[in-house]
């Protein structure tokens, strides 16, 4: 009798721990950590900068084109380009989301930045009604349009994490630092070319092993071969540089 009843209660005690421990377990559940897949062979090989880009869109800002009293305001809109090999950012500032201000946003970013080969993007009217622009546009001159254009599944904007990230970098933080202040157009222009010359100077990697060695590989040293944070003082643009530091 006592063999039984001491297993029974040892028994009802064990019960009694799996029970609690379910219970923790439930409290503080352990999240799962999916294995993550190979990157896409654009993201590792050894392109010029922009060779490859997503691109998306951030806003709207309120704008405004002077600072007199009773001046209308209008929205304008952050064009991002975000490189999917060197992660590096080009911010350009449009007025509207249509196709002609993209195609206008595009011509800019070639310019400076060089040409691309292929161009990631959600499906959004302006995107494809640009791509039929300058694919018909091509075509009338015998030509291709060289741009390999690739568009997102319908609400998938996952398939671009990349450019997400990017405009969550500026849009979150910009948000926060302008709040409801109402800037001229080329006020938000500087800032935002500012913006980039901050984030192009992140640090993705140490330079080297050495523990003294503070200095750190950047998208700016794939573009100007250095870190692109360096300032001009100007009293003119107090409220900018105050936004930039907070940024």
């Amino acid at each position: 009798m006592e063999d039984s009843s001491s297993r029974d209660w040892e028994q009802r005690k064990a019960n009694t721990l799996k029970e609690r421990a379910d219970l923790v377990e439930r409290a503080r559940p352990r999240s799962y950590s999916p294995m993550m897949a190979d990157l896409p062979t654009f993201r590792v090989q050894q392109l010029r900068a922009f060779t490859t880009v997503g691109v998306d869109y951030a806003g709207p800002f309120i704008t405004t084109t002077h600072k007199y009293r009773g001046v209308k305001t209008f929205k304008s809109y952050i064009c991002i380009f975000v490189c999917a090999s060197t992660k590096a950012v080009h911010l350009e500032l449009v007025s509207e989301l249509t196709s002609d201000a993209f195609i206008a946003a595009l011509r800019r970013f070639i310019s400076r930045r060089g040409s691309c080969t292929t161009i990631f993007s959600d499906r959004g009217t302006n995107f494809v009604g640009a791509y039929n622009q300058l694919t018909k546009l091509a075509q009338d001159g015998g030509g291709e349009l060289g741009i390999q254009w690739l568009f997102n599944p319908p609400a998938s904007p996952h398939f671009n994490g990349l450019t997400e990230a990017g405009v969550k970098s500026v849009k979150t933080h910009l948000h926060r630092v302008v709040g409801k202040q109402v800037m001229t157009y080329e006020e938000l222009y500087t800032l935002l070319v500012q913006i980039e010359a901050v984030l192009n100077s992140r640090p993705l990697c140490p330079l080297s092993a050495d523990p003294n060695d503070l200095q750190t590989l950047t998208p700016g040293h794939f573009l100007a071969l250095s870190p692109l944070n360096s300032e001009i003082p100007n009293d003119e643009w107090q409220l900018l540089q105050g936004m930039l530091q907070h940024f």
